[in-house]
Order: C-alpha cells, then structure tokens, then sequence
C-alpha cells in the first residue's frame, strides 16, 4: 500500500494526484452542468457509498453533476490535494467555486470544513453528516471563506460524538460562519432517510433557487424542524 505525504505549504502538486474522481451521476438535463456536488467518503470507505445518496437528490437538481472523490488518506492530510482536485474538476465544467456545493460522511465531512473552509473563494455549500473539526485545528488563523454550512448528526454517534458537531457549530458561528446543525435522536455514526431528505432540501435551495423563490422561502429565517418535529436543529428553541 502506498503511502502518501501529505506536501508542505506552497508546494507545487504533480500531475498525478492521490484524489481521484470516483463514481458520478451526471447532470440529467444532459447539457453543461451548472453546479458540482463533491461527495467525500469516510476513511476506509469508497465513493460508491456517499454517492448513493446523491440517487436521492439529482431528480431535483437535474443541472448538477454529482461526483464522489476517492481520497486515500484522512484529513487534514488531503487538504492540499482535494483542494487542487476541486480546482482542476471546476476547470472541465468551466464553473466559478460558488457553484460548488461539498458534503462529507465522517472523515470525509472533517475533509470538506477543512477544505472548504480554506479556499480562496468560497463553494456555495458544506454539509457534513456525522463529522467535527479537531479541537487542535487553527482554524481562526487560516479561514478564509465563509459558506454556510449545515452539520447533520445523530445524538447516540459512539465515533465523532455529538458534543463534537457541537462545538464545531459554535466555532463556526464565532468566527462568522453560517452554521446550523440538525440532531438525529438515536441515530449513531450513520445517515438515516431525514437527514437525506433535509441535505437535499437545503442543496436544492442552495443550488436551484431563484430571487422569487428566495424571497418567499428564506431558509436564514427558518429551519427544517418547523415542517418535521421528529428531529430538531439546534439554533432555534421549540
């Protein structure tokens, strides 16, 4: 099994890299995309898994393509290289970064705030399922985009524990990040049919959304909990 370094700052990355595009759906209008959705997996995983999910959303976002990375190795060590695959998979669809949207599932939910958080131009959207940052992690000093952010977490998770999401959602808001979070009562570390169905609600809103449709449903208003009280996100008090 190969090992990969992860580069010193301001290296310059070859070629080849260790991030590779995995499984995809593409856009179902059959033209052009106008978004791209990167699914990240967990360590140990492949892209097959997260990009299930995306079976459940592409009806709704038929001008997106969705695409799972395989990333061989944890965060933060891929950072420099996702980063370097996102560029060079916007380049071939000729998209501006605020038409990408990422979502992550464990580690590959630390991979996406530890990227996306991170780049020059902010993506449009992170959602993370299951996933935190690292206490240790400075994020303070390096943050340099500010995408909402929603982080989808069962309450019983024995991996990442919820109290993690926790204080990962408050470090966000501290620093200026629109961050929210839905808790899952008695999930552990997996994603159950809500939590698909309000990524993708939220992805549609993002991705599809027109000025009248913003304006007569405005999620910075709202959350998912006040159309399905069999769960709760955090930011408000019911």
């Amino acid at each position: 099994m190969t090992t990969h370094v992860a580069p010193a700052a301001g290296t310059e990355l070859p070629t080849d890299l260790p991030i590779a595009a995995g499984p995809k759906i593409a856009a179902l209008s059959c033209g052009k995309p106008a978004w791209l959705v990167v699914l990240l997996h967990e360590e140990g995983a492949d892209g097959q898994k997260v990009i299930d999910l995306a079976l459940n959303w592409a009806p709704e976002m038929p001008k997106a393509d969705f695409l799972a990375a395989e990333a061989p190795f944890p965060a933060p060590s891929a950072g420099p290289w996702l980063d370097t695959f996102l560029d060079r998979m916007l380049a071939e669809r000729r998209l501006p970064d605020s038409h990408l949207a990422l979502v992550g599932f464990s580690q590959g939910a630390m991979l996406a705030l530890h990227v996306g958080l991170r780049r020059t131009a902010s993506p449009a959207l992170i959602i993370g399922f299951c996933g935190a940052l690292p206490e240790a992690e400075d994020l303070a000093g390096e943050i340099r985009a500010r995408p909402p952010v929603l982080l989808i977490h069962g309450e019983e998770d024995a991996v990442v524990p919820f109290e993690q999401m926790v204080a990962t959602r408050e470090r966000l808001k501290a620093l200026g990040v629109p961050a929210k979070s839905m808790r899952r009562p008695g999930l552990g570390h997996a994603i159950d049919d809500d939590g698909i169905l309000a990524a993708g609600g939220v992805l549609a809103a993002t991705l599809v959304k027109t000025p009248a449709a913003k304006a007569d449903h405005d999620h910075d208003d709202h959350d998912h909990d006040d159309h399905d009280h069999d769960h709760d996100h955090d930011d408000h008090d019911h």
